[in-house]
């Protein structure tokens, strides 16, 4: 199976959205992780509630922060946008998404970056099945 990782530096919040929407989505087509090359504490609270609240997952029954060397081997990254600090992992393809950051923002700013999330990840599942076919 396809293995995509979702990167960015403290893997506690966009990262962590999608790696629970990419195995919400896209678990029969892809395995999803996230990690970053700092740890936070926790994923963002806010962050938690929400993709509770919009999909019923919750994040902190099957996640929690990881450092990008604790990941297996990976055929696909996606970093979030954290422009030149992100961190580099090896794999086939790579893309960003250039999101912004919405920790310490509205619920409104929250949902929006989440809902480009699963965007981005259905549009990830169509490239990949078209690689895979």
């Amino acid at each position: 199976m396809i293995k995509v990782a979702f990167i960015c530096v403290h893997n506690s919040c966009r990262s962590q959205i999608a790696e629970a929407l990419g195995r919400y989505l896209a678990g029969g087509l892809f395995e999803s992780y996230s990690a970053g090359t700092e740890l936070k504490e926790r994923i963002d609270p806010d962050a938690v509630r929400l993709v509770k609240k919009l999909y019923g997952i919750d994040m902190e029954e099957s996640q929690h922060p990881k450092l990008i060397t604790e990941l297996p081997s990976v055929d696909v990254v996606v970093t979030m946008g954290c422009n030149v600090g992100c961190p580099y992992l090896p794999a086939k393809k790579r893309e960003d998404w250039n999101l912004e950051d919405p920790t310490g923002g509205t619920d409104d700013e929250f949902i929006k970056v989440i809902k480009e999330i699963e965007d981005n990840i259905k549009k990830l599942m169509k490239e990949l099945k078209k690689e895979v076919c």
